[in-house]
């Protein structure tokens, strides 16, 4: 029995690691890692970190753009709620293919490019469902460098925060044009329209399609004809970041004029569209990227590279929200309940930055305030910045 248990003793006692090398192994593994220092704070997700840590009751988050209702709390749109109902035990979450859901993609182009687009009719349009407008911009990007590795892109000053990253990072030389004029709060059109003058002919120029972010300003009907006119004039390729269709003036047509305006010159162009802020979908990470192209046989090409990027990727796109998306915007009832709930999103914001005017006025400030009002901002946290 004595040995049984000696024997016992030796098949379950750990070996023993010589001091000195636990000592080299840990020494080998912080080698590795330790020249990583800490990323510094994103300056618009950090503001949210700040403001969770923040114990106060009476805190505000004036960081991510996102909406929320008189109580300070996140809005679900009703019309999400009954999509999400109809899903609900209904259908299955199999794989999406690498290019995502069909019919989100359908409803998506109907939106950007016009419910009777012949370019939807000839095919001529080479799209994919993204990860919201963040993941379009990036497949862009990387099909950019892929395919005309000695581009560049044109971003205007100033620009929402992420684009430079995301071009950065796809490793495609960014330089900036003239857009915002700090002294009027509008836009410096002389200056870009130097810009985009002067820029080499066939360059890339990245341009919000309505609500700029973070200025809120936006060029007139006229401004982007003339904007338009030149570019064809310098066989330039605009791609459009559209984050606040339907979301910035309360009608989704309205708010894709720019992008129509191009499209009636004979423009190709490129599209990121994201429904985080115009269904409230935030978390679900829904997009679409879209690419106009000469002919079909030219968009099946594009398109099939599109989703050879995706697939190292993330391989395939979410399915949930693409379901919500194409329930609502393919059914007529929940598609006019969509667009009555989004035109009261905008409406109530407009006539938050009203009244913000007004009261300023009222407390008897000898400065102006109509930039508050004429600039076409999708949120009132940047009302921080502006002011």
């Amino acid at each position: 029995m004595a040995a049984l248990s000696r024997a016992a003793s030796c098949l379950t006692r750990r070996p023993q690691v010589q001091p000195s090398r636990l000592q080299a192994a840990r020494a080998m593994a912080s080698s590795l890692f330790g020249h990583v220092e800490p990323a510094p704070k994103d300056p618009i997700l950090g503001v949210t970190e700040a403001y969770l840590a923040d114990p106060s009751p009476d805190k505000m988050n004036v960081g991510v753009g996102a909406y929320r209702d008189d109580n300070g709390q996140p809005l679900v749109l009703n019309c999400v709620r009954e999509a999400e109902r109809r899903i609900a035990g209904n259908l299955n979450m199999e794989y999406l293919p690498m290019g995502g859901s069909i019919k989100t993609i359908e409803e998506s182009l109907k939106l950007a490019y016009g419910e009777d687009s012949e370019f939807i009719k000839d095919k001529r349009i080479a799209a994919v469902q993204a990860l919201s407008g963040t993941g379009a911009c990036r497949l862009f990007a990387d099909f950019q460098k892929r395919f005309l590795p000695d581009s560049q892109i044109y971003i205007p000053t100033p620009t929402w925060a992420n684009h430079h990253n995301i071009w950065r990072d796809a490793q495609v030389p960014q330089k900036s044009f003239t857009y915002y004029h700090p002294e009027s709060r509008g836009l410096d059109f002389s200056g870009l329209m130097n810009d985009i003058k002067n820029a080499p002919d066939g360059s890339f120029f990245l341009l919000h399609a309505c609500a700029h972010n973070p200025t809120g300003v936006d060029p007139t009907e006229e401004q982007w004809r003339e904007i338009s006119h030149l570019f064809k004039v310098k066989k330039h390729f605009p791609f459009f970041d559209m984050a606040y269709q339907g979301f910035a003036s309360g009608d989704p047509e309205r708010d894709a004029k720019a992008i129509r305006i191009f499209l009636e010159d004979g423009h190709q162009i490129g599209c990121a569209q994201s429904y985080a802020k115009n269904m409230g979908l935030y978390g679900q990470r829904v997009g679409c990227l879209s690419i106009l192209c000469e002919d079909e046989m030219q968009a099946v090409a594009v398109k099939s590279q599109l989703q050879q990027i995706a697939r190292p990727m993330y391989s395939n796109p979410p399915v949930h929200g693409a379901l919500v998306v194409s329930i609502i915007l393919s059914d007529p009832e929940l598609k006019s309940l969509w667009l009555k709930e989004v035109k009261g999103m905008a409406d109530r914001i407009i006539g938050m930055r009203t009244a913000l005017k007004e009261n300023l006025e009222k407390l008897g400030s000898p400065l102006s305030w109509e930039h508050i009002t004429n600039q076409v901002k999708t949120t009132m946290n940047t009302v921080v910045d502006i002011i």
